[in-house]
């Protein structure tokens, strides 16, 4: 399994035995490099990422997984794909070998990895030739993560990943009661409507964060992706719809196309996928929901997500799942 069960992540370990000391020896011990003392944490919710220094005044950086979250197979199946990445020249930041020959350390049983940091600026589309580069990128990354599957990943498919997210929601009681009835057929009936679109639909191994923010812009090098965290089986198409300018698939279709021009370049594109775009948008508003439940004993939950408890929280989670449905309709509609 990839993940512990939803009961199970909610009683996992966190990360108040990292101290700077720990942090520093264990990645020294790990690694033999020797460190200054210095631990620089970088924004991260989930995970613990600190840039370190070297005693030859070199960064890298240490990202700590959240305890529970992914076994070991699933870290190795990330570090194995970017790697492979890696190895056919693609833009990606592998992580670094151990003293062990292995990726993965473990301090306080938390699992780690060590990489050398890379600068760059957030990738902004600023011509036809962005869309099209990032395209080529994506291609190139989905060659790679076509050649297998992951073994210790889920499938990115409203059968296999959806279903558990809203069973989840409404069995362990985090909709209040008011909501409850509404919430729950407006999420089942999504899931309903849109499994017969993922019949046949192809999967492979993808980023499955694909967004602006894990996008580098590195001026003498171009395009990096980084942060394969979530990493998973699912359709090409789940790594090209967050990265379009926002609103619906319908209003981007300008750069959705040059894109896919870049893509098709290096690997062909079913392009009936599409279809898919306002599904997986839906699919991707049910799992936040979901993984904001699974951090109901985070130390800093009530301060990240105040309003989680409150009706008018869930009455506007409806709502948008309300007309999320009516647009995959009306996409629906449309496409035939």
């Amino acid at each position: 399994m990839n993940k512990l069960s939803h009961e199970q992540q909610q009683t996992v370990g966190d990360f108040t035995g990292l101290t700077p000391d720990v942090i520093v020896s264990g990645v020294e011990d790990a690694t033999g490099i020797a460190l200054a003392g210095f631990t620089h944490p970088l924004n991260s919710y989930i995970n613990r990422v600190y840039e370190l220094q070297t005693s030859q005044r070199e960064r890298i950086i240490a990202k700590f997984y959240r305890p529970g979250r992914w076994s070991k197979n699933a870290i190795l199946d990330e570090h194995d794909f970017v790697i492979e990445c890696d190895k056919q020249e693609i833009p990606v930041v592998a992580p670094m070998k151990l003293k062990d020959g292995s990726t993965i350390g473990e301090i306080e049983g938390i699992f780690f990895a060590v990489y050398p940091k890379r600068l760059g600026r957030i990738w902004e589309p600023n011509s036809d030739d962005d869309w099209k580069r990032l395209g080529r990128v994506i291609a190139r990354t989905h060659l790679a993560g076509s050649i297998k599957m992951s073994k210790h990943r889920l499938r990115l498919h409203p059968a296999k990943t959806t279903a558990t997210d809203i069973s989840q929601l409404i069995e362990s009681g985090h909709v209040p009661s008011r909501y409850d009835k509404s919430f729950s057929e407006v999420s089942n009936g999504i899931l309903k409507f849109i499994l017969p679109l993922f019949k046949d639909c192809e999967s492979i191994r993808i980023h499955g964060d694909c967004h602006s923010r894990n996008i580098l812009h590195r001026p003498d090098e171009g395009l990096q992706l980084i942060d394969f965290d979530d990493m998973i089986n699912g359709p090409p198409v789940q790594d090209m719809w967050m990265l379009l300018p926002p609103g619906r698939a319908s209003e981007s279709e300008i750069e959705l196309g040059l894109m896919l021009k870049g893509y098709c370049e290096f690997r062909d594109f079913d392009r009936k996928s599409t279809i898919l775009i306002e599904p997986l948008r839906a699919m991707r508003m049910l799992y936040f929901l979901d993984w904001i439940s699974r951090q109901k004993n985070d130390p800093s939950f009530n301060v990240n997500f105040p309003d989680w408890s409150k009706e008018s929280f869930w009455a506007v989670q409806t709502k948008e799942l309300d007309q999320q449905f009516m647009i995959i309709k009306e996409e629906v509609r449309d496409f035939s």
